[in-house]
């Protein structure tokens, strides 16, 4: 049974600090409930037996699952306890078990269900935590997990999509990158011997290959070093926010990668805006919670600065405009939906559409990829064939080589 330090808080106002055991952490805050303690702090103390180099975490596809079996059970009139307990009873998923079962104490000691949620941020993505609570708030729960689990089968499906496309070509790509190394490692050699014997001169597609593979030969462990020092100088500055921001940036100026990803954040914002304000979410409120579910920084600011200019009066549609970020459908969307006081009906119209452009623009991906590594790999192979070849003739033609 694992040990957990807790820091809590008497009834007088006394702060404390201890150790307690329990199966999880639910089961610890209710064993300090019970000692009429308020949890402040709560962390499993791990010893070298239960360390876990990485904690399985919810899968996305388990996710949606989850939100469509919570979605039938409170639509049937079942307690969302209950329903969280029977979910986690009948998952065979070790790491779905173990979070709703942490949730379920959480809710059995007080705790609020986007409270219980929140403290598992790597199993709930920040769009799913605050849409549940827009949900808590308004009463709409069986139909917001629903939609919830809708969002996220799209997303699954997409990534499948992306996934299946790009199996094929990177086996072959692989396949290709070893040939061309066994050849230019190992081949060529021999022919430059061969040539120096003769006294020969390679051709010169032949040198320029040999050149490439004698430098990366000889200076392996300074291209080593470089690809190590890239990745980590991108792992560290992707660390703070500006670096993300630059990231972010060059993501949706990339040919074909980026208007996937702008599609995907419109399509983002205007599902989760559409969802929230359906519900009878205030749109203040709506927007914060889509905003939030943005993940690439350069939308997210500029929707940031889209909502403060909303509150100020200036609407939502002119502000959208000023960003350009937004294609013009959208914003004559909002417009829309401004003029004629429908914005949920708008927004839900604006969604479906960007939610097929996105699927699209997927398909498109999917489809370019391949032919685009393919002819890659063509020329890389075309040219190692050339030099290969080159080097061949240039033996049967050399002055001292007699071929009857």
């Amino acid at each position: 049974m694992p040990t957990y330090k807790y820091t809590a808080m008497r009834p007088t106002g006394e702060v404390v600090a201890g150790r307690v055991k329990a199966k999880n952490a639910g089961a610890a805050r209710v064993d300090l409930s019970s000692q009429l303690l308020r949890t402040t702090g709560l962390q499993e103390q791990k010893s070298w037996t239960s360390f876990e180099i990485t904690k399985s975490r919810i899968k996305p596809k388990e996710l949606m699952y989850i939100s469509r079996q919570l979605s039938a059970y409170v639509e049937a009139g079942i307690p969302i306890l209950d329903a969280i307990s029977d979910i986690a009873n009948e998952s065979d998923s070790r790491s779905v078990r173990r979070t709703l079962t942490e949730i379920s104490d959480d809710l059995r000691s007080g705790s609020t269900l986007l409270a219980a949620f929140e403290r598992h941020p790597h199993d709930f993505p920040g769009f799913y935590l605050g849409i549940l609570g827009a949900a808590e708030l308004t009463g709409e729960l069986d139909k917001i997990l629903l939609q919830l689990s809708e969002y996220i089968e799209r997303d699954v499906e997409a990534r499948r999509k992306l996934r299946s496309a790009l199996t094929y070509p990177a086996i072959v790509l692989v396949m290709a990158v070893l040939t061309v190394v066994v050849l230019t490692v190992y081949v060529l050699p021999k022919f430059a011997e061969v040539f120096s014997t003769l006294g020969g001169e390679l051709p010169l597609p032949t040198r320029m290959l040999i050149g490439i593979s004698n430098f990366i030969t000889q200076w392996w462990w300074a291209i080593l070093l470089c690809i190590v020092a890239i990745a980590v100088s991108g792992f560290i500055v992707t660390r703070f926010r500006g670096g993300r921001k630059f990231r972010d940036q060059i993501m949706i100026r990339i040919p074909l990668i980026g208007i996937v990803v702008r599609y995907a954040m419109i399509e983002r914002f205007l599902r989760i805006l559409a969802s929230t304000t359906k519900a009878g979410v205030p749109i203040p409120e709506a927007m914060r919670v889509a905003t939030n579910a943005v993940t690439n920084l350069v939308y997210h600011d500029a929707l940031v600065r889209v909502r403060e200019q909303m509150v100020m009066g200036e609407g939502i549609a002119a502000p959208i405009e000023q960003t350009e970020l937004f294609p013009g459908m959208a914003t004559q969307m909002f417009r829309v939906g401004e003029r004629t006081g429908n914005m949920d009906e708008q927004l839900e119209v604006a969604a479906n559409f960007y939610s097929r452009e996105l699927g699209y623009k997927v398909d498109r991906l999917a489809t370019m990829v391949e032919p685009i590594i393919t002819i890659g790999m063509g020329l890389g192979i075309g040219f190692v064939a050339v030099a290969l070849v080159s080097a061949m003739f240039g033996i049967y033609s050399a002055p001292g080589l007699d071929v009857q």
